[in-house]
């Protein structure tokens, strides 16, 4: 049996002082509107919202790629983001998208596989997959035919394989641009 994990959220703290939204310029605010989450103005927007085109651009995108109704399934997203997360040591991003996969699925059973190094757990698809996104993220050259072949086995579509490589792409750069702006810690 696998131990159960149970992630706790992680605290960002930049390196850059976050815009404040009293301070904040009219373009900064339209900019902070399409924030992914619809919940609040997080530190990590309120940091990158220094530059509101390049901010809005990059949310434009990441909200195309991981929230866009159809295509491949949200689950299946964000265990790519969680893989590439986990290759590229950006251990906020792989406890938000693991925290999200569990939310989905209603089953932390993939995300215990995963934080506790037993892969040989996952199901044949979930495995497929999260050996691809490993693959993206360490050496995107090194994806072969097979790869895909590896995924079309377990069901993957080609729009999906497309999706998955979306995802897992986003955040090559996503978990490169937090580690370079902040870093992640336990409580506030």
């Amino acid at each position: 049996m696998i131990p159960q994990v149970s992630l706790k959220p992680l605290t960002w703290h930049p390196y850059i002082t976050p815009v404040e939204l009293h301070n904040a310029t009219p373009e900064q605010r339209e900019a902070m509107k399409v924030t992914p989450s619809n919940l609040k103005i997080s530190t990590y927007v309120r940091t990158l919202a220094h530059d509101p085109e390049s901010y809005l651009a990059r949310t434009v995108l990441f909200n195309a790629i991981m929230y866009v109704d159809g295509g491949l399934a949200r689950p299946d997203r964000e265990l790519g983001a969680l893989a590439a997360s986990m290759v590229n040591g950006c251990k906020y991003c792989a406890v938000v998208h693991a925290r999200r996969h569990a939310q989905l699925t209603h089953s932390n059973e993939l995300v215990s596989a995963l934080w506790f190094d037993q892969p040989e757990r996952l199901s044949p698809r979930d495995a497929a997959i999260y050996r691809f996104a490993r693959r993206l993220s360490t050496t995107p050259a090194e994806a072969t035919p097979e790869d895909i072949a590896a995924l079309r086995t377990v069901g993957l579509n080609d729009p999906e394989i497309i999706d998955l490589i979306h995802a897992v792409a986003i955040f090559g750069w996503a978990n490169r641009l937090m580690h370079v702006l902040g870093e992640a810690r336990t409580g506030s």
